[in-house]
C-alpha cells in the first residue's frame, strides 16, 4: 500500500496530529523510535507489527541504511507501513532520506507533518 513518514509531536502524545493517529489506527507496521511517544503505539491496532529500531545514542538497534530498506521491503509488501519520527519527518530528522529512498524504489509515500518542539513551547 503505502508508507506514511508521519510526526508525532514533541513528546507529549496529545499533539499527534488527526491524520497522524488516523494513520497509526489503520497501520498495519509501525516503525518508531525513542523519539516518539511510546503511548502513540496504542494507537495501533492490536494485531499491527511494532519494529522498534532504536536510535538511541552510540545504541542504535538498525543503521539508518537499515531503516531505509526496511521501509522499502514492507512498503513493496503491500502493508500499510507508519514510519512515526519524533517531531517533525524533516526537521532535525532523516524523513528526507527515508522519502528519497522511497521515491527511488517507486514505493508510494506521503509525509504527515509533526509540530516541532519549537511550534508547542507555550
Amino acid at each position: 500500500m503505502t508508507v506514511y513518514l508521519v510526526g508525532a509531536g514533541p513528546g507529549d502524545p496529545g499533539l499527534i496530529t488527526v491524520r497522524g493517529a488516523e494513520l497509526l489506527a489503520r497501520a498495519d507496521v509501525v516503525v518508531h523510535d525513542r523519539l516518539s511517544a511510546v503511548e502513540l503505539l496504542d494507537l495501533a491496532p492490536p494485531d499491527a507489527e511494532r519494529i522498534d529500531v532504536g536510535k538511541a545514542p552510540r545504541a542504535h538497534r538498525m543503521t539508518q541504511e537499515q531503516i531505509t530498506a526496511l521501509l522499502v521491503v514492507r512498503g513493496r509488501s503491500g502493508q500499510t507501513v507508519v514510519r512515526l519520527k519524533g517531531g517533525d519527518p524533516f526537521v532535525f530528522a532523516r524523513g528526507s532520506e527515508e522519502a528519497a529512498a522511497l521515491a527511488e524504489a517507486g514505493v508510494p509515500f506521503e509525509v504527515v507533518p509533526g509540530i516541532t518542539s519549537a511550534l508547542a513551547v507555550p
